[in-house]
């Protein structure tokens, strides 16, 4: 299986062209990379990026999917040929959006992972944390934490799951700023989660992992033949794609320990940053870089899936978590597990 199969642009004024067979990025008319187009699965684009109409149309035929994104990750547009996967798998999708007992049980399986996983986020930090007062409130949090997923079962609608969620969220996101270096939290503070726009250089950075990860998981639910605008705990919108949201929500967790360690290694500066107009914050430039490389490179990791009983790059584990939710569909399996990190 490729992992390595989605091309991220993410320099100002780049060009794209059909060459052959190949994709060429030029900068300024300099030609600085050419890809083979049987390697990719998607091409992403940040920003201000041109595209010749041939190439879109290779893509299209292609089955490579196009996504244009903004300057701050946000979601602009995405290009698609012919529509695949198994119909017969999307009819059942769409009834099953109808079930409330199921989407209830799949929007509960969603956000059990998610908290679960941040869980352990708190308390690997609590073990790790360099003084014994981040170490308690790390703890502390990891116990709220606990409170909510002990909550979460009795969740009787949607909106109550929605509302154990963001107050764990909140929990969560107040000891997620003890997990960076003492020293270089005067340089990504963080009170709460910010987005559209971020207000922080630490936001800024989740908020671009995030980006990258929905992506993917918009990705993989397209691979299982599903509907990536049709959710369980997401609610429909025009352009959301709501089932890709809710496959996210367990690997979020992931998304922040990349960002951490980007951090807290120094591979990522105060420098790497810029702020706008209106107080929202950016990252730019070379940190761009270093945090798609940096993403590019976690996804081959391997990690051992809890219900595969096997080691497999995390790169793969979205497509198998789509997998694992269209036979929950289909009604092959009962219920909906998410992947949670040991």
């Amino acid at each position: 299986m490729q992992i390595l199969n989605t091309l991220y642009v993410t320099v100002p004024e780049s060009y794209l062209r059909l060459e052959n067979d190949t994709l060429r990025v030029e900068v300024e008319k300099e030609i600085k990379l050419r890809v083979p187009l049987h390697h990719l699965g998607s091409v992403v684009c940040f920003g201000h990026v041109g595209i010749s109409a041939p190439l879109m149309h290779r893509l299209a035929d292609d089955g490579i999917a196009l996504v244009l994104l903004d300057d701050r990750g946000r979601f602009k547009a995405r290009l698609e040929g012919r529509v695949t996967g198994n119909v017969l798998l999307r009819h059942a999708q769409h009834q099953r959006t109808g079930d409330g007992g199921f989407a209830l049980s799949v929007a509960k399986a969603c956000i059990a992972g998610k908290i679960r996983n941040s869980r352990q986020m708190l308390l690997r930090g609590a073990r790790e944390a360099k003084s014994e007062q981040d170490s308690a409130r790390l703890t502390r949090g990891a116990d709220d934490l606990a409170a909510s997923l002990r909550a979460l079962p009795g969740a009787t609608d949607l909106d109550v799951v929605r509302g154990v969620e963001g107050d764990a969220a909140r929990k969560y996101f107040e000891g997620l700023a003890l997990l960076v270096r003492a020293d270089l939290r005067s340089s990504f503070p963080m009170d709460a989660r910010s987005r559209r726009p971020p207000r922080d250089r630490l936001n800024a950075l989740l908020s671009f992992i995030y980006s990258m990860w929905m992506n993917d998981c918009r990705s993989a639910c397209e691979a299982a033949g599903l509907d990536p605008q049709l959710g369980f705990l997401h609610a429909m919108r025009p352009g959301r794609a709501a089932l890709a949201l809710d496959l996210m929500e367990e690997f979020r967790p992931l998304a922040d320990r990349l960002a951490l360690s980007l951090i807290n290694r120094n591979q990522i500066e105060p420098g790497g940053f810029a702020e706008r107009e209106g107080g929202a914050v950016m990252l730019e430039g070379d940190a761009r870089k270093a945090v798609v490389v940096a993403y590019q490179e976690r996804k081959q990791e391997a990690l051992t899936h809890p219900l595969l009983s096997e080691a497999i790059p995390l790169g793969i584990v979205p497509l198998v978590q789509a997998r694992l939710l269209a036979r929950a569909v289909r009604g092959d399996t009962d219920g909906y597990m998410p992947f949670l990190v040991r």
